[in-house]
Parts: C-alpha cells; sequence; structure tokens
C-alpha cells in the first residue's frame, strides 16, 4: 500500500510572508544563527579588553571595535528583516543561511589581525561572504514577487552587490587611503534598505522583528556574563584575590541584571508600525548591542586592574564599565522605555545613565557603584510607575 505521508517539497517559491501572520516566532535556524554569529561579537569583545587593558592605542583599539561590531551587527540585521519578510524555510534557504553562518566564522578568525595590525583582508572576505549569500536570496525574492516589490527586491540586490564589490577594491588600495573607503562604504550600506524601499515597503512582521532584536540581546548578554566570568575564574586560579573581585563581580552581575530587566520591561511590537519607526529602532540597536557586549570587555579589564595586570589607571578601568553602561541604559530608553513610560517614571534611565557616568570617578569602586545605581533605577521605575495617579482637578 502506497504512502500517504505528506513530504515537504525540497525547493519551493520564495514568496513574501504576511505582516499580519499569527504565531511567527523565531525559528531554530534563526536561533542558530545568532549563535554562531555571536562567536564574532564575542572575539571583538576579547580584542577590545585587551587592547584597552594595555592602556596604548585606545583610540585605535575602540575604532577596530566598532568596525568589527558594525560588520557583525549589519549583517545579522539584514539577515533578519529578510528572513522576517521572505523565510520558505526549503533547502535553497537553509544552505545560503549556513553560507552566511561560514562568513561570520572566517570574519571572527579576521578579528584579531584586525585590531593587531589593521590588516582588514581576512575580516573583508568573511563579510562579503555574508553579504552576497545575502544578495543571492533577494535574487530570489525576486523572482518571486511582482511590480514595485519585485523592483525593491532587485534594489536591494543590485545594493548589497555593488558595496561588497566597494569594500574589495578596498583592499587593493594603499594602506593609508583605507580610513576614507570605510566611512563611504558604512553610508553606502546603511542607505541601501532607504533607497531600495523608497517606493515600497518589504513586509516584515513587526512581533517577530522584536522578538528576534530581543532574543540576541539575550545572546550578547549571556555572552557578557561569560567572558567577565572567564575573566574571574582566572584571575581566582592565578592570584587568589577574591576579596578584591567581589565587588566587580557584585557590581558586573546587577549591571547585567538591569539590563535584561530595562530592555523586557514592556513589548514594542506595537510601536513599530512603518520603516519610519522601525529603521530607526533597528539602526539604533548598533549602540544596545556594542555597548551590551562592550560591557562585557569592560569587566575584564576591571579584573586584570584589579589584580594588578592591566596597565591603566582606576578611573580608566571604571571607565571601561561604566561608560558602555551608561550608553545601553540611555539608549534602551531612547529606543524602548520612553514609549511606555508617562510622568517622572520615563526620566528614570536617563538620570541612570548619567549617574553611572559619574561613577567612574570612584576609580575601583566604580563597578558597584554603577550596579547599585542600575539596580536603583529599576527599584525606582517600579515605584514610580505604581503609584496611584494623581485626579485632574478640572474634573469633579
Amino acid at each position: 500500500m502506497p504512502s500517504t505521508r505528506h513530504t515537504e517539497p525540497l525547493v519551493r517559491p520564495m514568496r513574501p510572508r504576511r505582516r499580519d501572520e499569527p504565531h511567527r516566532v523565531a525559528t531554530s535556524l534563526e536561533l542558530f544563527f545568532d549563535l554562531c554569529f555571536v562567536v564574532a561579537v564575542g572575539q571583538a569583545g576579547r580584542e577590545l579588553a585587551g587592547a584597552l587593558a594595555e592602556g596604548h592605542g585606545t583610540g585605535s583599539a575602540l575604532l577596530h571595535y566598532a568596525l568589527a561590531f558594525f560588520a557583525v551587527w549589519w549583517a545579522w540585521m539584514n539577515f533578519t528583516w529578510f528572513s522576517s519578510a521572505y523565510d520558505c524555510d526549503d533547502v535553497p534557504y537553509r544552505l545560503t543561511t549556513l553560507v552566511q553562518i561560514t562568513g561570520a566564522l572566517i570574519f571572527a578568525a579576521g578579528i584579531p589581525r584586525l585590531f593587531l595590525n589593521a590588516d582588514f583582508k581576512l575580516a573583508v572576505f568573511g563579510y562579503v561572504v555574508m553579504r552576497l549569500a545575502q544578495f543571492t536570496q533577494w535574487l530570489r525574492a525576486a523572482r518571486g514577487e511582482q511590480g514595485a516589490a519585485r523592483a525593491m527586491a532587485r534594489s536591494y540586490a543590485l545594493g548589497v552587490a555593488l558595496v561588497q564589490l566597494f569594500w574589495v577594491v578596498m583592499l587593493l588600495v594603499p594602506k593609508s587611503a583605507v580610513n576614507w573607503f570605510l566611512p563611504i562604504g558604512a553610508i553606502a550600506e546603511l542607505s541601501v534598505p532607504a533607497v531600495a524601499e523608497r517606493r515600497t515597503q518589504s513586509p516584515w512582521h513587526p512581533h517577530h522583528i522584536a522578538e528576534r532584536y530581543g532574543l540576541f540581546t539575550l545572546i550578547v548578554l549571556g555572552e557578557t556574563v561569560s567572558a567577565a566570568t572567564v575573566a574571574m575564574q582566572s584571575a581566582v586560579d592565578e592570584h587568589e584575590a577574591l576579596h578584591e573581585l567581589i565587588p566587580i563581580a557584585v557590581g558586573g552581575l546587577l549591571i547585567c541584571f538591569a539590563a535584561w530587566w530595562i530592555y523586557f520591561a514592556a513589548p514594542i511590537h506595537e510601536h513599530l508600525r512603518g520603516n519610519r519607526q522601525a529603521f530607526l529602532w533597528g539602526y539604533g540597536h548598533y549602540l544596545v548591542f556594542g555597548s551590551a557586549a562592550a560591557v562585557g570587555a569592560g569587566l575584564e579589564v576591571a579584573v586584570e586592574h584589579a589584580v594588578g595586570k592591566a596597565h591603566i589607571s582606576a578611573e580608566a578601568a571604571a571607565a571601561t564599565v561604566t561608560v558602555p553602561s551608561a550608553v545601553y541604559l540611555f539608549t534602551v530608553w531612547l529606543l524602548h522605555a520612553r514609549h511606555g513610560k508617562s510622568g517622572p517614571a520615563q526620566w528614570v534611565l536617563p538620570v541612570a545613565a548619567a549617574l553611572v557616568l559619574a561613577c567612574t570617578a570612584l576609580g575601583d569602586g566604580g563597578v558597584l557603584a554603577a550596579g547599585l545605581v542600575a539596580a536603583a533605577a529599576i527599584a525606582a521605575g517600579l515605584w514610580l510607575s505604581t503609584r496611584p495617579s494623581v485626579p485632574d482637578a478640572s474634573i469633579d
């Protein structure tokens, strides 16, 4: 008797998904994609921590970190918005996504060279692999679309291809000219979505996008905790300076716990009504993700300073934690929290960000103080949000 079991076709038409599709959640492939991409995030954080602990070339280290994180964030973000609109989950789609993951791992392998002597070759190769895989996905989407939507998909494909050609050309110019190419290339990358979607909008799913960003935030925070834990363990094994590390551990945990709390305090998908809100929100996450990962690097530096291995001042060591923590608090408020707050409660996070930054002056006690400020901000926000509203005097 022949089998009646339904089998899925290996290749399906890549058609746009509905923006109001119910129960739209992240897939196992998307989660695997995130976990592999965080390898590059961790590599960038480790290189940043090593450079900051040495105290030499801080400006160069921050620039290289910003460039490395931009590449990881931008490739991740483009995949995320595309998959929200066109994920058909067939064999070609899965294989192309695995190629993108391979490119991310190649890019991660090139990050140490980028920090050491500004060698972009391996990093650019990995980045181009990621982005050309995305180029083929947009070509597939164009074949499944019609009219303005097809023109949009083709514009994406053309834009991605041209910018990758630009990065390859950058490798051929003298090293002294590279600094001119980098900002031009970054602006070109950021401009592709705006140009491609100037007439029609890709059918991304607001709830799915919000979930994907939230999941990546969780993974980055997890990498931050992991990096700090490894640094603590190494310091204890080598120096047994537990009493000096406990304040850093407590402060770091409070910062990470607060970072999770404020990000997920209120749903954000209802705010993502169109491209104007969504683009600003999505682009702003460069600072959210980058600062969250930098907190982990800063905690590594603070640990090394506590055991005498970092060649920087106490204030500089504290700043490696307080500055990215303040950036995170302020950016999450700007993108997230202020949309669901009113009255005094909406100003808690900006004030907390300023106080965390001021904790830098405390030197060795700065990390613990910053953690206590972050925890106090959560408590203050909860208290203010539960206070009974004052009745309007004009209403009898």
